[in-house]
This record gives structure tokens, sequence and C-alpha cells, in this order.
């Protein structure tokens, strides 16, 4: 992890895309931690009711376990079923982070299911500080990126078929995550990658829409386009113009979160940039990315919430109204097929 990686290793990295901020940013005491907190703001508490569960799930075919995190609307029932977020974090994250998202969304009446993936989750922070370099490594491998999308699907069957199930509507749910969180819902929503002369399939048809956040590119692939023309569902991409992932021998800038956008397919999707901010800024972390913190926190809750709206409901007028209502932090808006 201290020289840049070649060729051979890049391509051994196949669909999992490298995110490593939490190694640049937090301090070795805080890494293993750094605690879980609601985001101060507007709009952080507003809305309906909703409850937090959790279950520590495991998936004996794959002998894997899969902790996850409900965010669920109080007034869901199955008179009126909720639509379902299924959130998948960055490495070295949990089923606890990215609340302020999850709570906005129950908040607003979506069902928002936090994954928690064992091969890249917060245990990598744990350990000798010397082998961490070699845990973060393993984490990127191609069969953990195939495993965090096996996760997804496995959860969804899982809170789909539960007694939770019968408030949930089957026929809406949006795949959504941060960095390497973003990489595994591209994959399950139809990027493909090529591998010994076949075609890596992961999608899930389930997934009718995806939010991607601070997507890292496909490291070991020439062509962004061929593997992502395959996401056809209707996409919102969320960045910033210092969304820079920088360690030691790795370095993604942040245009590399444009050239995700551009190669997407299909022709509805939607990129919001924000000026200033970092990586880490859409984290639950409210320090990072500086002084815009809890600004960018506020309007990207709006946004998605705008995006879902659109999506489930065929209502645009938030999309729309977006831009200029957060124009002082808002570098960049841009919509196609909407």
């Amino acid at each position: 992890m201290h020289s840049v990686p070649n060729r051979t290793t890049r391509r051994r990295l196949g669909a999992a895309l490298l995110c490593l901020p939490l190694l640049a940013l937090v301090p070795p005491a805080a890494r293993a931690a750094a605690p879980a907190v609601d985001s101060a703001g507007p709009d952080a508490g507003a809305g309906a009711a909703y409850g937090v569960h959790e279950w520590d799930w495991h998936d004996a075919a794959r002998t894997r376990d899969v902790p996850v995190r409900l965010y669920l609307p109080e007034a869901a029932d199955a008179a009126r079923p909720v639509p379902l977020v299924v959130f998948s974090h960055g490495i070295g994250g949990s089923r606890a982070g990215y609340s302020y998202l999850g709570r906005y969304w129950a908040s607003q009446g979506y069902a928002s299911l936090h994954l928690q993936h064992v091969g890249s989750d917060r245990q990598l922070w744990f350990g000798s500080p010397l082998a961490l370099a070699g845990r973060l490594r393993d984490a990127a491998q191609e069969s953990e990126a195939v495993a965090r999308v096996a996760d997804l699907r496995y959860a969804i069957d899982r809170v789909l078929g539960s007694e939770i199930g019968a408030v949930l509507d089957a026929s809406r749910i949006v795949a959504a995550g941060h960095s390497y969180g973003a990489n595994t819902t591209l994959l399950a929503a139809g990027a493909t990658v090529e591998r010994d002369g076949r075609r890596l399939d992961l999608r899930d048809p389930r997934i009718k829409a995806a939010i991607v956040i601070s997507a890292p590119p496909f490291y070991g692939e020439s062509d962004a386009t061929k593997i992502l023309a395959g996401v056809t569902v209707p996409t919102l991409h969320v960045t910033c113009t210092d969304d820079i992932i920088r360690i030691p021998g790795y370095y993604s800038g942040a245009a590399d979160r444009i050239a995700v956008y551009d190669a997407i397919g299909g022709p509805r999707k939607t990129l919001a940039v924000f000026a200033g901010g970092s990586h880490s800024v859409f984290t639950d972390r409210t320090g990072a990315g500086g002084a815009v913190n809890a600004q960018v926190k506020a309007a990207t809750r709006r946004l998605t919430h705008a995006f879902l709206q659109e999506v489930f409901d065929g209502e645009d007028a938030g999309l729309r109204a977006w831009p200029a209502q957060f124009a002082s932090i808002v570098s960049r808006y841009a919509r196609t097929g909407m």
C-alpha cells in the first residue's frame, strides 16, 4: 500500500473500487472507536416518527455474517407499504454509519436498511497497526467486492421475507452507497466487468434506482463506459470539488467521480457537485470537509429525497428547485432524461 500498484495488482482489484479516506483522515487512536453520530442542522429531525431495528443475520450458504440496521417509518403497514433504500458503507464502516441519511429517509416515509460488510467493515481498524495495510488490501480484493453485492442481495431477501416484509414495497427498492459502497451499488444496479473471458454480472433486478455518493473508478479496467453501460436505472450522483482520496501509493482525484457519472449508460441521471467538502464529508463525521459539513449533509438529505420522489412518484419539483435552494454551496448540477 506504500507503492503504486502495478497493472497486475490493479486488475486483481477488479470490481473492487478502493476507498481508503479513513486511513488518511482519521487519527490512529480514533479509527477503531469513532462513534456514529447524528448531524445537527436543518431537516435532521423533520418528518414523521420512525423506529430503529438491528439484526445480526447469518448467510449460511456463504458462512458470512450480515449485520443490519433498519430505520422504519412507524406509519408503515401492509395497507401502505413503504419504499426501501438499501445502503452500503465505505471501507472500514458499519451499519451504524450514515445515520443522518437513514434517519431522515425514514422520517420522510422510506425504510432504510443499512448493511455491514464483515470483510471490509470497522473490524479492519482492530489488530496490529503494522498489518493494517494488508487488511485494507484484502478488503479491496475482487472476492470482497463480489461478496458485498451478495450481502445486499441476501439482506433484501431476508428483510422482505421477514415479519416486517409486509410493510415494505418490494416493487420500490433503491440501492445506495458511499465510496466502496457506491461501487457495490453500481454492481447491483447493472455494472459489469469481464474476467477470464466471462462477464461478471451481479445485477439485482429488484433495484429500481441508485444513489451513488463519491464513487471511485473501476481500477484495472480501461473502459468505464463499457463497464457502466448496463446501469440503465435512474441514478443520482453526489460528490464535491475536493472529493479526493489520497494515501501513499494511491490517489483518486475528484474528476474520477465525474467520469463515473459520464460513463453511466442510463438516460436518467442527475449529478450534484458541492463546492469544497471532502471525500469523508458524506459520512457521519461532523468535522470532515470543514465549515460546509452541516450544509452539505442538509443539502444531500434534501437532494436524495427529491430524487426518490421523482423516481417513485413522478414529482420533479424538488429536483428542479434544489439547485437554487443550495446555490451557495453547489458548484455544478446536471440532469438528463428527467
